[in-house]
């Protein structure tokens, strides 16, 4: 079944301005078919009513010509054709001919049909069933007017200049041909009152283009500009979005535009002062609760001493030894992931080989496979995050491989180690602050469990994401995916 929805995003622009410009040249456009459909409509009928006007006008004559020369003793008639030409000619070019003689090809239409059958439906009634007669149209430059195969190009001009219209652009001829007598053929060549009658019927005429088109590039521009003043105040907004996004540094956004745009502004820098009060609020709350915490933890290890029951005493070790551990994880969960740095270019194959270059040089089995990458982010939280995978894969897998996937507009940095990896089930709920699983505990008793939580709060930070798999061959493999 075809996803029509599909298919509409895929050929949509994907911008504002794009998808604006779009439909408001669909609707142009499809105005000015719908008018073009309806002046055609118009036009032709307009055309058809003056051909059938023209035809019954131009048959009359013919008629009575047909009638004049049959009645006139055939001795004089080239004596009155020599003396219609010598005077320019009449309405009609006049010849006789012995025999009918061809027109020459003429592609037919509906103007030229509809005057030939009111032609011949003329003729039929003024001359009547004696006189054999046909009807045609035929261009200047192919037709034959005399038995011999003389063409109307090659008379002199004079004698046709009244009748026909050669100049300047060759308009089609009705010719009419009447048997006025046995061996006796008349042949009467005119233009129609309107001699260019056939392009009355087209609705595309240049001129008409020439004004659609005008048209349309005047919408153009005028959509362009309205598109522009439309998407770039949105285009500022997305950017300070991102902007406050990483940084999280407030950037006001001018309150400029149509009111919609203004208040849509508005909202936005008073949802910035609201989330970056909260965020400071937070981070001192979280701080001064965390640090104040020290102190009682201090005062009740001391007081264990007094203890005189050892079992009851190391135990009472333990859970403060536990208690000051997740403290120091909260004060450096805040440390890693709150820092605020300028965005820069960050070359993450070389951020990757300072991290890796201590644990190479103390033995550790690390493989690094990195083509050059470049991302913008902020330098040293990127640097916790990958030291953060970096550190967990050699923990626990003892030997780690560190390549790339690039596509898609994103770039990861895979971390494999060679461990016993992760059940399934618990890929998603490890990212959860404090979680440890039993074999890790086993291999790191010190762990808080926050390191894989501060890497993916990182890179979500600056638009990508960390995801764990399990490798086919063993071991776990760790993706940090950001915007190439």
């Amino acid at each position: 079944m075809i996803d029509w929805r599909a298919w509409s995003q895929r050929l949509l622009p994907r911008t504002l301005r794009g998808r604006i410009m779009l439909m408001m040249v669909a609707g142009v456009l499809l105005s000015q078919l719908l008018g073009t459909a309806i002046w055609a409509w118009q036009l032709r009928a307009n055309a058809l009513r003056d051909a059938r006007d023209a035809a019954q006008q131009t048959a009359q004559s013919a008629a009575g010509a047909i009638r004049f020369f049959r009645d006139l003793p055939p001795q004089y008639r080239p004596l009155l054709i020599e003396q219609l030409r010598t005077m320019g000619g009449t309405r009609f070019f006049v010849n006789v001919n012995h025999a009918r003689v061809p027109t020459g090809a003429f592609a037919p239409s509906r103007l030229s049909e509809t005057v030939v059958r009111g032609v011949r439906e003329r003729l039929l009634a003024q001359v009547g069933d004696t006189t054999s007669f046909e009807a045609a149209f035929a261009w200047p430059d192919t037709l034959v007017v005399a038995d011999d195969g003389r063409t109307l190009r090659e008379l002199p001009e004079s004698w046709v200049e009244a009748s026909l219209l050669l100049r300047p652009r060759p308009a089609p001829l009705l010719v009419i041909q009447a048997e006025i007598e046995a061996g006796g053929w008349l042949l009467l060549a005119t233009t129609l009152p309107d001699p260019y009658f056939l392009d009355n019927a087209n609705p595309l005429s240049s001129d008409r283009l020439l004004l659609q088109g005008a048209t349309l590039v005047t919408v153009l521009l005028l959509v362009l500009l309205v598109a522009r003043s439309l998407t770039r105040p949105l285009s500022r907004l997305a950017q300070a979005a991102s902007e406050f996004g990483n940084a999280m540094h407030p950037n006001q956004v001018p309150e400029t535009g149509t009111v919609e745009l203004q208040r849509t502004a508005r909202a936005f820098n008073e949802m910035q002062a609201r989330i970056q009060r909260f965020v400071e609020d937070r981070e001192r709350l979280f701080g001064s609760i965390s640090h104040d915490l020290k102190t009682p933890i201090m005062r009740l290890k001391l007081r264990t001493e007094l203890l005189d029951d050892d079992a009851v005493r190391a135990d009472f070790h333990e859970d403060l030894d536990e208690l000051d551990m997740m403290v120091k994880g909260a004060l450096q969960s805040v440390k890693d992931s709150d820092v605020h740095e300028n965005l820069a270019e960050v070359r993450l194959d070389r951020l990757v080989e300072r991290l890796t270059s201590a644990a190479l040089a103390s033995g550790a089995k690390i493989t690094v496979s990195l083509p050059p990458i470049a991302v913008t982010g902020r330098p040293l939280a990127l640097k916790r995050a990958l030291g953060n995978l970096i550190d967990n894969g050699l923990r626990y897998g003892r030997e780690i491989e560190v390549g790339a996937e690039l596509g898609d507009g994103k770039c990861s940095v895979l971390v494999r180690d060679h461990g016993p990896g992760l059940p399934e089930d618990s890929l998603e709920e490890i990212f959860e602050p404090y979680v440890r699983l039993e074999h890790g505990r086993a291999l790191h008793a010190d762990g808080s469990g926050l390191g894989l939580s501060i890497a993916r709060r990182i890179a979500r930070e600056h638009g990508g994401d960390v995801r764990l798999r399990n490798h086919p061959d063993g071991g776990l493999v760790a993706a940090l995916s950001l915007p190439a």
